[in-house]
């Protein structure tokens, strides 16, 4: 299922880096957020005009699959820090305090680890592309840019995961069940009911 989480924030360093960071984080999803409005701007455009004037964008593909990277990969650490990505937790939703702490210590090791062979791998890709000037099929639209985005977006990512480390390392030292900067996991009541008050539903019934 989804961790749907809440993030806690007070005066520690850890805290005030949590949510400076966070900020970047927001903007590069913004970023991927525009790069889908612009693709579907794109789109709209490529259907009108075949329709219309028999005349398609060209190279439409070619944009589409430079797109996907950014669409992909701009929004993960923003992801990551809300508590957003799929994950089971059968077992870690019945665990609390150092043995839960423990447990996600142990997880975002594991995420770091496989995030930066990626990040090694998808460099690699990217220094191939851009030294031997690799470009698109149909308009030769160079594609080190896309290639790019992506150990860019997974420095971030693994950025994030550290920060995640340190709070969830001092969250093992010190106990407790509320920890700052690390998603907190919510029962499905807690969801449906910071949801229904994102939409004004809870107020409504309240009013009524």
């Amino acid at each position: 299922m989804s961790a749907a989480a809440s993030v806690l924030s007070d005066d520690s360093t850890i805290s005030r880096i949590d949510r400076g960071f966070f900020r970047f984080e927001s903007f590069l999803n913004l970023a991927g957020g525009v790069a889908i409005f612009l693709l579907v701007l794109l789109a709209t455009t490529n259907i009108l005009g075949r329709w219309l004037f028999s005349k398609p964008i060209s190279g439409y593909v070619d944009w589409v699959e430079q797109a996907m990277a950014f669409i992909a990969f701009l929004g993960i650490a923003y992801t990551q820090r809300q508590g957003g990505h799929i994950r089971m937790d059968l077992v870690v939703g019945h665990l609390h305090g150092r043995y839960l702490w423990f447990t996600e210590c142990l997880s975002t090791l594991l995420m770091l680890a496989v995030t930066l062979v990626l990040i090694y791998g998808s460099s690699l890709h990217f220094w191939r592309a851009y030294s031997i000037g690799d470009s698109s099929l149909d308009i030769n639209l160079p594609t080190w840019p896309a290639k790019l985005v992506v150990p860019f977006a997974l420095s971030i990512f693994a950025l994030r995961l550290l920060l995640q480390l340190w709070a969830y390392l001092r969250a093992l030292r010190d106990g407790g069940d509320k920890p700052v900067a690390v998603p907190l996991p919510e029962s499905a009541a807690e969801v449906a009911a910071r949801e229904a008050i994102s939409v004004g539903v809870l107020k409504d019934q309240g009013e009524s």
